[in-house]
């Protein structure tokens, strides 16, 4: 097993993340097969565990819980995450899930603890000083029931950049989506020097996009194995992410043991991508990404009549093309109404300056209509809050 270093902790680089864990048909947590994955794990020195309230509706977090009690206490590192992304209809009150989430896990205290998915809306009740929720948990960590405090963030580079400016010195860590399609697509690769530079070591999640980057093309695949006839699609992903130095976790949600068996191979040793390989597969996501050409030059928002964000939207766009997700689409659901694409008049004069010839006011339209089929984040948040207190 590869190791990293984070303070005083020897870290297992390879965390078993609790979002995906396998299920029976009735949809409840497989706990006996999430049991030999555990086992195989820590067989294979496998010591960082990571949950969070909302997980499977609530149950990941006990089922981790009664899975890990097994084993002593200091064989494990166990991380959560306070919800402080999701719209609880009680308010935010931290002491409140903090007990609960104690009492789930079994446990006196947490090695890690997250805020979880700091983003443009969501900071501002991480940020709020009627809920303290910062203060809260720093004193937790005075009290030695968290070990290490951190945070999980689907915020873009500024929105990043802002939350650190507020608390970045009590932040120890800091997890982010990460692999070699968001590399570009998300500005992942700006988000990790960011990081790099303010000093804060880097948790990944998603490293390989929730199966996307593990399942690939037949041409894409030939490519890999006429390299390495013998690895899988998913451990290219893990060996782009194994030659960034302040990468110091990467967490697999893996749902069955093969895929355990097959992630425990990649990281008994280190053997990052060379140069060449690196490239191509970069190459591999450029070609799976079927983009709008924007180079965000801006000379289409010069004369826009409704100052919109047009290249802030296409971006949006491009990486709802590539994969409909709530955390891309919040980006503009978060805009006032006068800023988001169906404020359009489809004038034509920002196509009119587009160097790159996009036809901008059909851009803007497909990406409304894409809107219309993705669950707002509030009613996401409702439905998640709901499917924990069942879980409770």
């Amino acid at each position: 097993m590869i190791f990293s270093e984070f303070q005083n902790e020897k870290l297992s680089l390879l965390g078993f993340g609790a979002m995906r864990l396998p299920c029976l048909a009735d949809g409840s947590i497989d706990e006996q097969q999430v049991a030999e994955m555990t086992q195989m794990a820590m067989d294979a020195g496998v010591n960082y565990f990571d949950t969070a309230y909302p997980y499977h509706g609530g149950q990941s977090e006990r089922v981790m819980g009664r899975v890990l009690s097994k084993y002593p206490r200091d064989s494990y590192k166990l991380a959560t995450k306070y919800p402080g992304h999701q719209i609880l209809s009680s308010g935010y009150n931290p002491a409140e899930i903090f007990e609960e989430q104690l009492q789930k896990c079994g446990v006196d205290y947490f090695d890690f603890y997250l805020l979880h998915n700091v983003n443009e809306k969501s900071m501002e009740v991480y940020m709020d000083p009627q809920w303290g929720i910062v203060d809260y948990f720093k004193e937790q960590k005075r009290l030695g029931r968290i070990r290490h405090l951190g945070f999980s963030s689907h915020a873009q580079v500024e929105g990043l950049e802002k939350f650190l400016d507020y608390c970045g010195s009590d932040m120890e860590f800091c997890q982010i989506q990460l692999n070699y399609m968001d590399w570009t697509l998300q500005k992942a690769r700006q988000k990790y020097e960011l990081l790099t530079a303010r000093g804060i070591p880097v948790w990944v999640m998603e490293p390989v996009r929730g199966g996307k980057l593990a399942s690939l093309s037949q041409a894409d695949s030939a490519k890999l194995k006429a390299l390495r006839p013998e690895a899988t699609d998913a451990s290219w992903g893990f060996r782009f992410l194994q030659g960034l130095p302040n990468v110091k976790m990467i967490l697999s949600g893996m749902s069955n043991l093969e895929q355990m068996k097959d992630n425990l191979s990649t990281f008994a040793q280190r053997e990052p991508l060379n140069e060449s390989e690196t490239e191509m597969m970069l190459s591999i996501a450029q070609g799976m990404m079927d983009l709008v050409p924007c180079t965000a030059c801006r000379y289409c928002c010069e004369g826009c009549p409704k100052g919109l964000d047009i290249p802030a939207l296409l971006s949006v766009y491009n990486e709802l093309r590539v994969s409909s997700t709530v955390n891309a689409a919040m980006r503009v659901e978060f805009l006032p109404e006068e800023k988001k694409p169906t404020a359009c008049i489809a004038c034509g004069k920002c196509a009119r300056s587009c160097p790159q010839n996009i036809d901008i006011p059909a851009a803007l339209k497909a990406l409304s209509e894409k809107l219309t089929t993705i669950p707002s984040w509030a009613e996401t948040c409702r439905q998640r809050e709901a499917a924990a207190k069942r879980g409770k």
